[in-house]
């Protein structure tokens, strides 16, 4: 079995680093770049499509809200169109950078608060898959399973990847936790361990409260700010080659 272990990369600015981008590359098949609104900028980029391009990670934008201070986690009053030309906007800056190297984006991540406005709604959700599809209908879009954005992207006839999520916790609905809450975000690499191993062999996740949950995916995210972010990577990929399976970008595993 081939799965892909994906991270949200390049998300510091200036010279300010949220993790060790560097080292995180070496870990993952598949990094979300991002494009310079949640974080990021033009040098991050740049040196994250070099660094992918080097260690042969999959290509991915990251795109999110206009709120640093907030890391794009804050929801605001934006208008359909304009979240729409938000994305495209740093979709096509990540494009050009990649382009300029001699690579390619092969799949797009929404970050944070911009994913969450547009999983609440299926207008909002065709409105941004349609504009992807006009800019490049190639691209893979990462989905959490049974999700409008997972629904809109099929509608639009793209290809999905569903995500797993090694350090959020999900409540019975298969939603996760926010983030405020005890318990929201795994950071113990024995739990990370246990998750990732339960979903390798199983299919299933447990939830906060302690059920079971069907998980359908093909794609473990390691989100870069979760503390110890680099060393929980580290674990996750060791649990993927325990179970025999190998590593393989977004784009050689998405239907």
């Amino acid at each position: 079995m081939k799965i892909d272990l994906n991270s949200d990369m390049g998300e510091g600015f200036g010279p300010y680093r949220l993790c060790d981008d560097e080292a995180m590359m070496k870990v993952v098949s598949s990094a979300n770049i991002a494009c310079g609104f949640h974080g990021g900028d033009p040098d991050t980029m740049a040196r994250m499509v070099r660094l992918a391009k080097a260690n042969r990670v999959g290509i991915g934008a990251h795109p999110g809200l206009p709120d640093r201070l907030g890391f794009g986690r804050r929801e605001m009053p934006f208008q359909p169109d304009e979240l729409r030309q938000q994305m495209l906007y740093q979709l096509g800056a990540l494009k050009a950078i990649a382009a300029s190297e001699g690579a390619a984006v092969g799949h797009i991540s929404f970050h944070a608060a911009m994913g969450n406005m547009v999983n609440r709604d299926p207008v909002l959700a065709d409105l941004m898959m349609d504009a992807i599809v006009a800019v490049d209908a190639g691209l893979v879009v990462f989905v959490t399973p049974d999700s409008e954005i997972e629904r809109a992207a099929k509608r639009a006839r793209l290809k999905t990847l569903a995500l797993f999520l090694a350090d959020r916790a999900y409540d019975a609905e298969g939603r996760l936790v926010a983030r405020g809450l005890t318990g929201a975000v795994i950071k113990d690499e024995n739990a990370v361990r246990a998750r990732v191993r339960r979903f390798l062999h199983d299919g299933t996740v447990e939830t906060i409260d302690g059920g079971s949950l069907a998980m359908p995916a093909r794609s473990i995210l390691v989100h870069s700010d979760t503390p110890g972010s680099l060393e929980l990577a580290r674990t996750v990929r060791s649990e993927i080659e325990a179970s025999g399976a190998t590593l393989a970008p977004a784009a050689e595993l998405a239907l």
